[in-house]
């Protein structure tokens, strides 16, 4: 019986060993709960990765924002960018590498179909200014998804949606209109392309959204 109980603690090691190697494929939920993350989709920092929210619904609800005054903005080369306390971002699970296709790639436009309504964006956007503490004229703020729609950022989740101020110089009753939008226009063609990878592309753009280009080459 001596063998038998010495080698059951390799057994059990040996399990545990190949338990930690197994792997998740990119869009998957390393979690069952709410706080499920994207394998292979590094978000701010090393080590860390970005949250998977619910993806795409039929009826989108008010989501509940961080308490007021809770969320700083930070300025990098001049311009606005997100706490990531508050906004490290989301990813649809609806949205993979393997599906781009038929997705935020495929002709005929996909944004449109899964953008939550006006009615729902509208109150979440005055919870999120207090949040941020924003003062400024809402109508020259955009209500912002950190990872884009047309990223596969996810449309509803409060980690990936924040109250993004003017550019410094915006002419004040001008309207939205920030630079931060032709970035993700511009790393979207790059993933549809094939230049970028789809966690790439996010990645840059929770890390720094003023050096997201750069940082993948594209100018």
């Amino acid at each position: 019986m001596r063998p038998v109980r010495r080698a059951v603690p390799s057994v059990l090691f040996a399990c545990l060993l190949l338990a930690g190697c197994s792997s998740v494929q990119l869009g998957t939920s390393t979690s069952s709960g709410g706080s499920s993350v994207a394998a292979g989709a590094p978000g701010q920092g090393e080590g860390k990765s970005i949250a998977v929210g619910a993806g795409p619904q039929k009826h989108y609800t008010v989501q509940k924002q961080p308490p007021a005054g809770s969320c700083k903005y930070r300025y990098e080369h001049g311009e606005p960018l997100e706490d990531p306390a508050c906004t490290p971002g989301a990813i649809s699970p609806a949205v993979t590498q393997a599906n781009l296709a038929s997705t935020i790639c495929r002709k005929g436009g996909y944004t449109s179909g899964v953008r939550p309504s006006a009615y729902v964006t509208g109150k979440e956007k005055k919870l999120n200014a207090a949040s941020y503490g924003f003062t400024g004229r809402m109508a020259d703020a955009e209500y912002d998804h950190l990872i884009s729609l047309q990223l596969g950022g996810d449309p509803n989740d409060p980690r990936n949606l924040w109250v993004e101020p003017a550019d410094p110089g915006h002419r004040k009753g001008a309207g939205v209109n920030n630079k931060k939008d032709p970035v993700e226009t511009k790393l979207h063609t790059a993933v549809c392309k094939g230049q970028v990878t789809l966690a790439a592309a996010q990645k840059a753009i929770v890390t720094d959204w003023t050096t997201a280009l750069s940082s993948l080459h594209l100018g």
